[in-house]
């Protein structure tokens, strides 16, 4: 559904409160698509995080990021920055005028005994992903591995993260772990999947099977996200941008943003 969040971005939420326990150990998606500047202009702040990781990629535009702990940084196109919020970090995202801002961020969960990890940051340059290409299809691995092809390894959640485009009229079909949870996001275009269409911008959950099938529209080209990692299968505590696993650890965050005492 569109959205505006930050001190006023627009964009397309996807996943978010409703779907936590679907799409576990995937919280959130959020999709940037705009050749506006004043939509996404006046950007994210600086606001905590906390149990969480933030995966950010960017296939046209970018973002400049800075936080709590001194580091600062651009995001380009092609790139990914996967942030580890752990025990806490305050931070701000702020994109940059560009002809087109696209990309997405994508929160995830953190294990009950990881919540508190040291801060810390992975960027991903489109030099550390793999790519698999055919006449059928791109496939650019983010991370995780596809046909042989590895991209970068995650430090917490083994997570893989494709970037699929697939050419007009044509059909690709990728492994996936039967154990994981998995979805697939169209970020251009519409995909048609079990033979059914689904719409640019929409997410599929993926059930029963170690194959998932996807075609582009006669005529038309098709991009989009395949997301695989195992279910946490344990409590989630949501307050805004902090994630914890009991009400009590969710005050006691609060608590400690109140007191000063957030950033160790």
């Amino acid at each position: 559904m569109p959205a505006v969040d930050g001190a006023g971005v627009s964009l397309t939420r996807v996943l978010g409160g409703a779907t936590i326990e679907d799409f576990d150990p995937f919280l959130m998606l959020d999709s940037f698509d705009s050749t506006n500047p004043p939509d996404y202009l006046r950007g994210f702040p600086m606001h905590p995080h906390r149990g969480i990781e933030t995966i950010t990629y960017l296939v046209d535009g970018e973002l400049a990021h800075q936080d709590s702990l001194g580091n600062k940084g651009l995001i380009t196109p092609g790139a990914s920055q996967w942030m580890t919020a752990g025990r806490g970090i305050l931070h701000q995202e702020m994109p940059q005028e560009s002809k087109h801002f696209l990309g997405l961020q994508l929160w995830l969960n953190l294990a009950s005994n990881e919540k508190l990890t040291e801060p810390k940051y992975f960027d991903i340059r489109p030099e550390d992903m793999g790519v698999v290409e055919d006449h059928c299809a791109k496939v650019i691995v983010i991370s995780g591995e596809y046909a042989g092809v590895r991209g970068a390894k995650p430090h917490h959640i083994q997570a893989t993260l494709l970037d699929v485009g697939i050419h007009e009229g044509q059909s690709v079909e990728i492994p996936v772990a039967e154990e994981n949870t998995v979805f697939i996001f169209s970020l251009l275009g519409d995909m048609i999947v079990d033979d059914e269409i689904f719409e640019q911008k929409t997410a599929v959950l993926l059930r029963d099977g170690d194959t998932v099938e996807v075609s582009a529209m006669p005529g038309q080209a098709v991009r989009f996200i395949l997301a695989s990692a195992p279910p946490l299968h344990e409590p989630v505590a949501w307050g805004g941008p902090i994630v914890m696993n009991t009400q009590e650890e969710l005050r006691k965050a609060f608590s400690d943003l109140r007191a000063g005492t957030f950033i160790k």
